[in-house]
């Protein structure tokens, strides 16, 4: 029998709003994975607005939860999933805790979200930078960086396809076998790039995907982001090309049907999102490029395959 996959979630909740788990956690149910989430933060909105207010989870109180999960054998799980963090101290107590984790279950699977910060500003204080580098980073399996982190965690900029291809090269020999930049500046008014690549089993795969742009501003789509990737990665039996188009097909579903209900609404830049629309209900077609060999050269090959997510989304 197929093991229960069991997510262990760790990042911040708003009681107003759809971020970290609030986001994650219930498209994740939907797709069939038990869900414990725990919350980094609890604010009372996302950090974007002008007044924030709330508590933030200390790593003693984490120690605390972890050390109740152990003593009641509740700490074996197929997944660890990692989003915002907003302290030093927090973050290298979550270093011991994959470690713990993994020794429990050495299958154990840690997809992290490194949030830092986007559109080049950073969102957690600068000390937390270098231990994303080179203490958590080398602990992760899959990375799901926006252009920005990924710029600070490579200590380099990203100008085109070739500095990105790069860039996901430094990343992997930092350790995680499977390195998504969920979003990149990379395409042009109409579309955005995301590259995709791993490195498992001695198979190199990359892909890059055009992603269409709404015209709209959004937040916890990399909460989001990072939550279903590691669902497709799951359920696919790590296939990355499926994984890929299944998150964006979902993502494109979501964001849609959020622009859609704000639409003459005053505050469009805000996420208004009041619900998750986890299977799309038709037209989103989308392109990926896909590169099997010389990935880190930017010479992709020149087969594109031109994809129906609602036939592919159910499988």
């Amino acid at each position: 029998m197929a093991e229960s996959p069991r997510v262990l979630s760790i990042q911040s909740h708003v009681v107003f709003g759809y971020v970290g788990n609030k986001s994650a956690t219930f498209p994740l149910q939907v797709l069939g994975f038990d869900v414990d989430p725990l919350n980094s933060v609890q604010f009372s909105n996302h950090t974007g607005y002008a007044t924030v207010k709330g508590q933030a989870l200390t790593e003693k109180e984490l120690g605390d939860l972890v050390d109740g999960l152990v003593a009641n054998k509740l700490d074996y799980y197929t997944h660890l999933l990692t989003g915002y963090i907003a302290t030093s101290s927090f973050l290298l107590k979550i270093a011991d805790l994959v470690k713990h984790l993994k020794r429990v279950n050495p299958n154990l699977i840690y997809v992290c979200d490194p949030v830092l910060g986007d559109n080049g500003k950073l969102y957690v204080p600068e000390e937390l930078v270098p231990l994303y580098k080179n203490v958590i980073t080398p602990l992760a399996d899959i990375l799901t960086p926006n252009q920005f982190e990924a710029e600070l965690l490579t200590e380099r900029k990203i100008y085109n396809l070739d500095d990105a291809q790069q860039a996901i090269e430094v990343l992997h020999k930092m350790g995680p076998k499977t390195v998504v930049l969920s979003s990149t500046d990379l395409g042009n008014e109409k579309i955005l790039l995301g590259i995709a690549s791993t490195k498992l089993e001695g198979v190199n795969e990359e892909f890059i995907i055009d992603i269409p742009k709404i015209p709209a501003m959004f937040t916890g789509t990399g909460d989001l982001f990072a939550a279903l990737f590691l669902a497709w990665m799951h359920k696919s039996k790590y296939s990355l090309k499926d994984s890929l188009e299944k998150t964006v097909a979902t993502m494109q579903a979501v964001l849609k049907k959020t622009f859609s209900s704000v639409q003459g609404k005053t505050e469009i830049n805000e996420n208004h999102t009041s619900y998750f629309i986890l299977i799309p209900t038709c037209p989103a077609y989308s392109t990926i490029h896909v590169c099997t060999s010389n990935c880190s050269s930017g010479k992709n090959s020149n087969l594109l395959f031109i994809n129906n997510y609602c036939s592919t989304i159910n499988k």
